[in-house]
């Protein structure tokens, strides 16, 4: 089966009691049983809905995994992955990565004993050099949020699996129709589904996938004990929003290479982040190991009072945090996304106040580059 056809015919389909197409929205706490303890595969919704549950095996089927889990958001996917590990364990993790996982890595999981060390894992000398005998996992986002920085999956595989790691990847930005970090040698992924899996600004939801039984057994256990489910009707919309979704990621990246190329020209614009251009010093392995770049783009206008201005007279981009929705949104991370990371750690990784990220929506791309054009003030 073709990737688009999977997106739209994989999992969980329609609903054999009545002929609907669509899986129905199960609203419902508990399940009547033939007898105690003899359920017909759900008992109870915090450990299994079928709503949610057609949900989890369509992103199973989409990562080419063995289970897929559901969750409340991004962050309590990213939460439940992190309690697999230990006290005294050891984690190394890309260092842009989204500030909500910055902070609960630093100012949560920590006080639990989970130790992390941030380095650029696209140097990979840089990555071999941050892991010592604790270490049991490697976190990757590829690309980076908000710097677009690309790390080689296979090479960082290859490390970990040779280390007894485990690779646990980020696919929020390029959603398994650009990547699928399992077929790369990832051992789990995972995906903030409020952003281009749902697309419509509509749903905050997490997805996991994880590549064996063990694994499989070992977060389910975690996910029933602590509760952070996706209730049914966000479910729901999630399959929605995944049926369009290869369209949807073919839209955002034909605007957002010509809003680069754009960018790329301003005599305003400092910089651009933009996996896609050639310049940019992870395209070779983004071309290789991605069937796309993405509708993300950042760009550094060299200073605050630019960024501000830009944000001020900007019309057709909606100034919002999030990303991967149908209507472009534009934010300045350093006060936004990423203002829980310290501004001196904001400054280092060069996440400056003059760095503006846009998710590109699939509006005529004649009007999102004419909307730049003023709000540069051309």
């Amino acid at each position: 089966m073709k990737l688009k056809t999977k997106m739209i015919h994989a999992g969980i389909t329609g609903d054999k009691v009545t002929g609907a197409v669509t899986v129905p929205i199960y609203q419902t706490s508990t399940y009547e049983q033939d007898g105690p303890g003899q359920h017909r595969g759900y008992e109870y919704s915090r450990t299994k809905n079928p709503t949610r549950y057609a949900l989890e095996e369509l992103i199973k089927e989409l990562e080419n995994g063995h289970a897929g889990f559901a969750f409340s958001s991004g962050m309590a996917a990213i939460t439940a992955v992190m309690m697999l590990f230990d006290k005294g364990d050891h984690i190394v993790m890309t260092d842009d990565v989204y500030g909500g996982t910055f902070r609960v890595m630093t100012k949560v999981l920590n006080r639990f004993g989970i130790d992390v060390t941030f380095v650029d894992t696209s140097d990979f000398e840089a990555l071999a050099g941050a892991l010592t005998e604790k270490t049991k996992a490697i976190y990757i986002e590829t690309p980076t949020n908000p710097l677009l920085k690309i790390t080689d999956l296979r090479a960082v595989s290859r490390l970990a699996h040779e280390k007894g790691l485990l690779l646990i990847v980020d696919n929020t930005f390029n959603t398994p129709y650009l990547q699928r970090p399992l077929e790369l040698g990832a051992d789990i992924v995972l995906h903030s589904a409020t952003k281009y899996l749902s697309g419509h600004s509509d749903v905050v939801g997490g997805l996991v996938v994880v590549k064996t039984e063990e694994l499989a057994e070992r977060l389910h256990f975690i996910q029933n004990s602590t509760g952070g489910i996706l209730g049914p009707q966000d479910s729901f919309l999630l399959i929605r929003g995944i049926r369009t979704l290869a369209l949807r990621m073919e839209a955002h990246e034909k605007n957002a290479w010509e809003l680069a190329d754009f960018l790329s020209q301003h005599p305003k614009v400092k910089k651009v982040y933009y996996p896609g251009l050639e310049n940019h010093p992870g395209h070779s392995i983004a071309k290789a190991q991605a069937a796309g770049f993405g509708g993300m783009i950042s760009f550094d206008v060299g200073s605050e009072a630019l960024s501000e201005q830009v944000l001020r007279k900007i019309k057709w981009f909606t100034i919002a945090e999030s990303l991967g929705a149908v209507e472009s949104l534009i934010s300045v991370p350093a006060k936004m996304t990423h203002a829980s990371i310290p501004k001196d750690r904001r400054d280092e990784l060069g996440i400056t106040d003059g760095l503006i990220r846009l998710s590109v929506g699939v509006e005529d791309i004649d009007d999102l580059i004419e909307d730049l054009k003023q709000a540069l003030g051309d």
